[in-house]
């Protein structure tokens, strides 16, 4: 992102996407019409994807969170391991990783034998080993995305 300004945009509708024009323009010194305008062109371009509420999981019933780790078993089998689980609603993440496992998911679950069904049905939909960390206090997420200054 070469523009300060819009930097500077990107990073308050990051820490608060409900922000109104008039507060997103106090904060970037801009008129609220220019801030529409580079909101609209942020948006258009892919910088800034969508907005969306942050949920408490206690209150959601999903108060467990875990690391699975997964391996396929088959290295030859085509690799289609996020399509298979995409329809498990408790992967809240699914990333792709360098190391020994090929996956790693974020999950939210009930409790534990939620977790247990939830690595059951991840083996039952792709053939895999899995290793599962429990979460047992989070500190912080959904941290604001500041972007990266460039020098």
């Amino acid at each position: 992102m070469q523009d300060p300004v819009d930097a500077r945009l990107v990073a308050e509708v990051s820490r608060d996407g409900r922000a109104t024009l008039a507060q997103l323009a106090a904060h970037v010194g801009l008129s609220t019409s220019a801030v529409q305008a580079r909101l609209r062109r942020l948006e258009a371009g892919g910088v800034i994807t969508g907005y969306r509420a942050l949920v408490d999981p206690e209150a959601a019933g999903r108060p467990l969170s875990a690391f699975i780790e997964i391996t396929p078993l088959d290295p030859e089998r085509a690799d289609d391991v996020p399509e298979l689980l995409e329809h498990l609603d408790a992967v809240e993440a699914c990333h792709s990783i360098a190391g020994d496992a090929s996956y790693m998911l974020f999950v939210r679950v009930g409790s534990p034998l939620d977790l247990e069904a939830l690595i059951r049905d991840i083996r039952r939909a792709v053939r895999v080993n899995t290793r599962t960390t429990v979460v047992l206090q989070t500190f912080y997420e959904n941290r604001p995305l500041v972007p990266a200054e460039r020098g």
